[in-house]
């Protein structure tokens, strides 16, 4: 999957937004909520942003939505692949915990 931009490199770096960095940095943060919220970020780096498990949205499918956990069961992560952007980059726009 490091070849969808046919420019040959690998993954994209995966920045957060500002809600997303205060969400993470907030103490009363879920201590089990760490370790799945990193792995996702990291799978979605590594992947440019096209996660098999994500999911497009159909008038701008640069906006993608990963479940988080098995089957969702953890909540959300939302964020936006910004290919054209100087560097292009994963933009992680929310993390919705259930």
């Amino acid at each position: 999957m490091s070849e969808a931009f046919g420019d040959g490199s690998g993954g994209l770096p995966c920045v957060l937004s500002e809600d997303v960095t205060a969400f993470m940095t907030d103490p009363t943060l879920p201590p089990w909520a760490m370790g799945p919220i990193v792995a996702a970020m990291m799978e979605i780096g590594e992947t440019r942003g096209l996660v098999a498990a994500s999911t497009a949205a159909e008038d701008w499918p640069e906006c993608r939505l990963l479940p988080l956990g098995e089957d969702g069961a953890l909540g959300i992560i939302e964020y936006v692949i910004a290919k054209d952007a100087v560097p292009p980059q994963v933009i992680v726009t929310r993390v919705l915990l259930y």
